[in-house]
């Protein structure tokens, strides 16, 4: 695929050469038109015959027809000669000044590349002539201006929903241990339920929405340690949960990442069979975890990443949002999430990090059996 350097430079170059060409044939041309005319008005003049030239024989003067002949074939010899040489000085010229007009077009090419939401506040600022790449970069500078409000605007629209939606409903929690009798216990355990069920789902949104807005921050996190502390603070009675790390770093958000973690448990966890296992896998970058449970039909796995699918009932019904968290999350460190049924039941989640780095070569392992 060419470039539109190339393109401009063989646009330059061609009609530069295409015009030499035809200024030096036509000279050419006219050059020997000229001289046979010449020639001819010559022979027509009477004139006194040519002595002889001293030291030279009278059979070697070369005839007028003759000598015009030599004039025009050196003449086509250093026209060829200066096209070639002009085709050389064409192409250098014309790729030195293809760069020079596109040099405001790569600032922009650069400028796009760099944007993410933690550097909305960068612009292009082309200096220069009021022309069409001006007037482009001005218009991008623009759009980023409207961008960085309407980023603004939702990061205070979830901050503020966030502390608008919790409050209400702790308050409510509140109400409901301290308020109802202990006669009322069926009725009070629902309400809980609904509310702490809320309370999840709410914040699920809220992290959803987070990771789908990008990273502010990035700082260094050890996701092998995340693993560990995942599996320290939640387990199951009745699922076997193994796991083994490498040291690995990620540079990203550590509140995101040890959601990232906390989602793939839980869901492995859930949609498991009493008895069932949990494999937990870190390994050069990559995170896998492997389960037990319920067949998945591949034809539904695209489903999996969806807010609010769910492809089987369990006991503790979730809110279908764990996997789209994983999938926005993964997106916003530049993570891949690949899913695939496994044999006999279960499934196989991997989250490769591209262009991370280890920390070091050793390896820790994690068993957990409830």
């Amino acid at each position: 695929m060419t470039t539109v350097r190339v393109r401009l430079t063989l646009i330059y170059s061609g009609l530069f050469l295409l015009t030499s060409v035809v200024l030096l044939v036509t000279v050419n041309l006219l050059l020997r038109q000229a001289l046979h005319a010449r020639i001819e008005r010559l022979s027509v003049t009477p004139v006194a015959p040519m002595a002889p030239v001293r030291g030279m024989p009278v059979d070697r003067l070369a005839p007028l027809p003759a000598l015009v002949d030599d004039v025009v074939g050196y003449q086509w010899g250093v026209t060829t000669l200066t096209v070639g040489i002009l085709a050389l000085v064409s192409v250098v010229v014309g790729w030195l000044v293809a760069g020079r007009i596109l040099r405001p077009v790569h600032r922009i090419t650069a400028a796009a590349r760099r944007l993410s939401v933690s550097n909305l506040h960068e612009r292009i600022a082309l200096a220069g002539p009021e022309d069409e790449l001006k007037e482009l970069a001005d218009t991008f500078d623009a759009m980023l201006d409207r961008l960085e409000r309407s980023v603004e605007g939702q990061r205070r629209f979830i901050a503020n929903a966030s502390h608008e939606l919790r409050t209400p409903l702790a308050v409510q929690r509140a109400a409901i241990e301290i308020g109802l009798p202990e006669d009322v216990g069926e009725i009070r355990d629902k309400l809980l339920f609904h509310n702490r069920r809320t309370e999840h789902l709410i914040d699920a949104l809220l992290v959803l929405a987070q990771a789908e807005h990008g990273l502010d921050n990035r700082r260094p996190v050890a996701l092998d340690q995340v693993v560990r502390l995942v599996l320290a603070e939640g387990g199951s009675d009745d699922v076997t949960v193994t796991a083994r790390t490498e040291p690995f770093v990620v540079y990203g958000d550590p509140v995101l990442l040890n959601r990232l973690v906390t989602n793939l448990v839980d869901n492995a966890i859930r949609y498991n069979h009493s008895g069932g296992t949990v494999e937990i896998t870190l390994s050069r970058g990559i995170l896998t975890v492997r389960n037990t449970g319920p067949e998945v039909p591949e034809e539904r796995l695209g489903d999996l990443f969806e807010p609010f699918r769910r492809l089987h009932t369990t006991r503790e019904q979730g809110a279908g949002l764990g996997l789209s968290i994983v999938a926005s999350i993964a997106k916003a460190h530049g993570a891949e999430v690949r899913a695939s049924p496994n044999q006999g039941g279960g499934l196989e989640l991997v989250v490769a990090f591209a262009g991370y780095r280890d920390r070091g070569p050793d390896r820790d392992e994690h068993r957990q059996a409830g």
